[in-house]
């Protein structure tokens, strides 16, 4: 089976090449597609404090997509743990996820900060944080997991 999906709008701003950490300091503008949308698609947003996005790591050569398990950022130090145990670009379908905030919504632009992409990415979609849909009960991952976030955001 093949999906395809048409982006709804860009990243415009920004960095312009990926790099791990420092992501809270950037604020770029989601421009959504005028030949798909109106202004009116973004209506209500701005009375959320956070957005999820979800979007396309498009420029991960093919080549460089990951299927098995790997050391995180290649630190030996860190155990070897499956593609799906880890949330690196390399990915299977290049999907990236964020939950950024929500900084302005002017017509058919969203200003946000904290988005972990980069200048020119495809965006696929939308979805106000809802703290409903945040994970019920305690919160458990590794060490490495925890080590590998101290500088992300």
């Amino acid at each position: 089976m093949s999906i395809a999906l048409t982006p709804i709008g860009y990243v415009r701003g920004g960095r312009v090449e990926a790099r791990d950490d420092d992501w809270d300091r950037e604020q770029a503008v989601i421009e959504l597609d005028s030949g798909q949308f109106r202004a009116d698609a973004l209506a209500g947003l701005e009375d959320f404090s956070h957005v999820e996005v979800l979007f396309h790591f498009h420029q991960v050569a093919e080549e460089k997509i990951v299927s098995s398990a790997r050391h995180p950022r290649g630190r030996a130090d860190w155990p070897k743990v499956g593609i799906f145990a880890q949330r690196g670009k390399g990915r299977p379908n290049r999907l990236g996820v964020s939950v950024c905030k929500v900084i302005a919504v002017d017509g058919l632009c969203l200003t946000v900060q904290g988005l972990d992409a980069i200048d020119g990415t495809p965006v696929l979609d939308l979805k106000p944080y809802l703290s409903g849909f945040a994970p019920r009960g305690e919160i458990r991952e590794p060490a490495w997991a925890t080590e590998i976030m101290a500088d992300y955001w």
